[in-house]
């Protein structure tokens, strides 16, 4: 039932996107939509199904049946945290932070050959499964806001205050403070004013 509902969900953002939703009009916004969508739906069967991911639970993790409640209320909460502005770039951290402290759990299920309900066996699914978990950091660090590789050259500068650009470099600052209020690569290009017209 949750493949379908990932699936109709990333049906409809592709969609939205169609129709240029606000947010979902470029890349980045199309990626965290379909990643905040996936955290939320296996978050909802983490918290309703807890049983049902026993199995992969490592045997000295204490607590199993809360803990992966807890995992689900993260999953959840960090999955609406990446649809709002003011949470954005935190809930992107927290996730990708959420999918290391997972791995160990994902180790266990392919090299302990833990069979799950619902979920495939075989290493055609295991292999997969781990070298995605990188990507998957990425996607949470991107959706976040808070890198840009490899689609833009150069990381927001995350350390200077909004409009400092203004002060100090006329048009050319200007146009770098909006870039990476944006998120976009931050590059300026500097042109000289216009010059007094003669009297």
């Amino acid at each position: 039932m949750w493949v379908w509902m990932i699936a109709g969900g990333v049906g409809v953002i592709a969609i939205a996107s169609f129709f240029r939703a606000p947010g979902l009009n470029d890349t980045r916004g199309r990626l965290r939509g379909i990643l905040a969508w996936i955290y939320i739906v296996f978050g909802g069967v983490h918290i309703t199904e807890p049983l049902r991911f026993l199995p992969i639970m490592p045997p000295l993790i204490p607590h199993p049946e809360g803990v992966v409640i807890f995992t689900g209320i993260c999953e959840v909460l960090g999955g609406i945290g990446l649809l709002l502005p003011a949470t954005r770039r935190w809930a992107g951290i927290a996730l990708a932070a959420y999918a290391v402290c997972v791995f160990p759990a994902n180790l266990y299920h392919a090299f302990g050959h833990v069979v799950v309900e619902g979920l495939p066996s075989s290493w055609w699914y295991h292999g997969p499964r781990l070298l995605f978990q990188p990507v998957i950091v990425w996607w949470a660090l991107f959706s976040g806001n808070v890198i840009s590789w490899p689609f833009e050259p150069n990381r927001p500068d995350f350390t200077r205050a909004p409009g400092a650009g203004l002060a100090g470099g006329g048009h050319a600052g200007a146009a770098s403070a909006l870039a990476n209020d944006e998120g976009g690569p931050g590059v300026a290009v500097d042109a000289p004013l216009d010059p007094e017209p003669p009297r």
